[in-house]
């Protein structure tokens, strides 16, 4: 039996292709998933504001705004995973699309099993809060990354990232990475490491995706160019979590 918070997540599929649009709907609705669909980015941006969705699926290459744009677009309004599906598999494409803001990446022709492994990855959140310690926890609430300005706490059985009374937007893969690094302060973690706990289904892209999303959640959680921030990068090695 189907899991009935499962049941009611919401997928919207941005793709121009009729036969591969239905084909996906189609399977996701025998999955238990309630689907939106667009042939078009407007519509599909229309669609978005009109009612939230939990994940995304992007193709790339559409007539009009193609999906880079619709990814930037719709970005700033939704945490929501976004999932590329796209022909385009060039790592250019690749890092392009994650820069936009994008979560994953699938590339066609795949195989629909794939899509709702990748699906229910993005959707995962863990329901467990960390445990106190002394590398920067609160004895409540969460965890006290920086607390020279602000001060910037991550809570990860609320899933939230607050500066002070401001809540920083987190996407799905920005608060995988941010828990594996807050998980072990202070502890180098490769980028091998990182993919294993962000696409705990499987990752068979290349492991420097990993650079793009750390750059991402750098400019959420690091607000000072001169001191640096928590996120440091060990050259040759990976990234570590200094919380100050």
């Amino acid at each position: 039996m189907r899991d009935v918070q499962e049941a009611a997540k919401r997928v919207l599929i941005l793709e121009d292709d009729y036969g591969l649009r239905t084909s996906l709907r189609l399977f996701l609705e025998q999955e238990g998933y309630a689907v939106g669909e667009a042939d078009d980015a407007e519509i599909a941006l229309d669609l978005a504001a009109a009612e939230p969705f939990d994940v995304m699926l992007v193709d790339l290459m559409l007539g009009g705004i193609d999906g880079f744009t619709f990814i930037r677009s719709v970005r700033p309004r939704t945490t929501a995973p976004i999932i590329v599906i796209s022909a385009r598999d060039g790592s250019k494409d690749v890092v392009a699309a994650l820069e936009a803001g994008a979560d994953d990446y699938v590339r066609k022709p795949f195989d629909v099993a794939e899509v709702r492994a990748r699906i229910k990855a993005a959707l995962r959140r863990p329901d467990y809060p960390l445990a106190p310690t002394s590398g920067g926890y609160t004895p409540i609430g969460g965890v006290v990354l920086d607390s020279t300005d602000g001060p910037l706490v991550f809570d990860p059985a609320a899933a939230t990232l607050r500066r002070g009374p401001v809540d920083l937007h987190l996407t799905s893969t920005e608060f995988k990475l941010l828990l594996a690094l807050a998980t072990s302060p202070g502890r180098v973690m490769t980028r091998e490491n990182l993919v294993n706990q962000m696409w705990p289904e499987g990752h068979h892209g290349d492991v420097r995706v990993v650079d793009v999303h750390v750059s991402r959640l750098r400019n959420k959680v690091d607000n000072d160019p001169v001191t640096g921030g928590v996120i440091s990068t060990v050259r040759g090695l990976g990234y570590r979590l200094d919380p100050r």
